[in-house]
């Protein structure tokens, strides 16, 4: 049988406060993190939730003196955000996915979304972060098993191992430039990508994605979904046909504030019924689980070699 992963980079204001400018998509981060929640109930799917650690919190001075970054990194919590708990916190948010059903899987999106993959990130950097975020997830009864690296910058995977984490999603594939995305939508496309985990020299489960849901926006969407309908949604079609035919996995994932109008909400819909439809030939798990099948195989083919 198939099997279709759906995760979630929950961060509110966490994925945008280094940068310079803020997007727009920004204030819509609470409503779409509401409208996805809701959406994957009335469908009954489960998912995995890569949440930003400080959102767990539920007040702090803004400083972090102690992380290894220092007061500087965490500026604008203290400057332009100082009156924007709505960006900064939860509020409510994660509580929402632990009490929702089917039960979701809480796992960890860093603390404060430092980039791992960057070249100035040190060892003693992502230990602090990754402490924070397990810090912050027990005190709501989390245990924080899987692991989405901040934009989807794969890097210190020994500290992630050594923290005690069992997964991660993997690299994503690049994008394809506008006007092969136009063709493809178009003129039809290479099935969508199967993905199959592997176990990496640190003993972590990585479970690389298949399709980000959003990653056909703009100008090129806005010609194409009028005639041809959304290709995102003719994607997922023939990835969900793909995964059923061949049992293999079907990944995809999303950032709640891309859920920003009705043609979103109608996507994110499309897609989840779409999937809710499929049930009696694809399965739909978390990434904890599918770590989970990985090293059942992996031990069932150990003890069949020891009997060997």
């Amino acid at each position: 049988m198939g099997t279709v992963v759906i995760s979630v980079d929950a961060e509110l204001g966490w994925g945008f406060h280094d940068l310079e400018d803020l997007p727009d998509r920004i204030d819509n981060a609470r409503q779409g993190w509401r409208d996805l929640l809701d959406i994957l109930t009335q469908y009954d799917l489960p998912a995995t939730w890569g949440i930003v650690g400080h959102l767990m919190l539920s007040e702090c001075d803004g400083n972090h003196a102690d992380h290894p970054l220092g007061p500087s990194w965490f500026r604008r919590e203290r400057g332009v955000w100082a009156d924007r708990p709505d960006v900064r916190f939860g509020n409510g948010l994660v509580e929402a996915v632990q009490q929702a059903r089917p039960d979701h899987e809480i796992a960890s999106h860093s603390f404060s979304h430092v980039d791992f993959g960057a070249p100035g990130t040190t060892d003693e950097t992502v230990r602090a972060e990754l402490r924070a975020a397990e810090d912050a997830a027990e005190a709501l009864g989390v245990d924080l098993r899987s692991f989405i690296f901040p934009r989807n910058h794969v890097g210190h995977r020994r500290e992630l191992a050594d923290a005690g984490f069992d997964c991660y999603r993997g690299v994503v594939p690049r994008p394809a430039g506008r006007r092969r995305k136009l063709v493809s939508a178009t003129a039809g496309s290479p099935t969508p990508k199967l993905v199959t985990p592997a176990v990496d020299e640190y003993g972590l489960v990585n479970i690389p994605a298949s399709l980000h849901l959003f990653s056909f926006q703009g100008m090129t969407r806005a010609l194409v979904q009028p005639v041809f309908g959304d290709p995102i949604v003719s994607h997922v079609e023939r990835g969900l046909d793909a995964a059923a035919e061949r049992d293999g996995i079907f990944h995809v994932w999303l950032h709640p504030s891309s859920i920003g109008s009705d043609r979103d909400r109608q996507r994110i819909t499309e897609v989840c019924r779409r999937i809710h439809d499929r049930r009696d030939e694809l399965d739909v798990l978390t990434m904890g689980e599918v770590a989970d099948q990985v090293d059942r195989r992996r031990t069932s083919r150990q003890q069949t070699g020891e009997t060997a």
